[in-house]
């Protein structure tokens, strides 16, 4: 098998050299995707040796090698909650903005920062789907002074807003029928049984995060 560690990087060399395309060594990083505790050999790109690391991030994903996107998760954690903070003033129980006002702003700026890439990182475990769970319904029950004995479900139902487990199933539903109707034909292998057989992680695949929450 080690030849595959010599073949690859020299075969993307040579399509970097084709197409003159320059990459920085600096900025990349060599991730194992496994559940295995075991390195893999190193990887040189034009004679250097690019830094193993336990994560990437690749188009606003934090890929962790096991994919379980906990890093992802917890990275968007933390830019909600310094979001928060910095519109606290705007957003806080005691600012007089409407309801109606304060709902609208969260739902242009702090929503789409987690809803970013949802149909890949809801295939994660409840337990990490449940940090941003906790942080809608905190920022919920924050903005609009609701008491503390008021349920988290009635609070959504009010509202008229989904929960983080609703918002997944929705967006995937979304997702399967645009692939479904591609004019690509490779798209198709994206859906049904052709993504299961790619997925990595077997407690959940992408094609059945729309019922995934049905009996929760």
């Amino acid at each position: 098998m080690a030849w595959r560690y010599v073949a690859t990087p020299t075969a993307v060399e040579n399509w970097l050299d084709k197409w003159r395309i320059r990459v920085n060594q600096g900025k990349s990083v060599h991730v194992t995707f496994t559940l295995r505790r075991e390195t893999c050999p190193p990887i040189k790109l034009h004679n250097e040796e690019i830094p193993q690391a336990e994560d990437a991030k690749y188009l606003g994903m934090h890929l962790d090698c096991r994919l379980t996107w906990r890093k992802h998760i917890w990275t968007k954690r933390k830019q909600l909650d310094t979001q928060l903070r910095s519109m606290y003033w705007l957003m806080g129980r005691k600012c007089n903005l409407s309801h109606e006002s304060k709902i609208a702003i969260y739902k242009t700026i702090l929503k789409p920062i987690w809803t970013y890439g949802i149909q890949l990182w809801g295939t994660a475990s409840n337990s990490n789907i449940e940090i941003l769970e906790r942080f809608q319904n905190k920022t919920l029950r924050t903005m609009l002074d609701i008491p503390y004995y008021v349920s988290n479900k009635y609070i959504h139902q009010d509202l008229r807003m989904n929960a983080v487990k609703q918002e997944i199933a929705k967006h995937s539903t979304n997702y399967q029928m645009r692939i479904s109707t591609h004019v690509n034909e490779l798209a198709l292998n994206l859906t049904g049984a052709g993504s299961v057989s790619h997925f990595r992680l077997k407690r959940h695949s992408v094609p059945t995060l729309a019922v995934r929450f049905d009996h929760s």
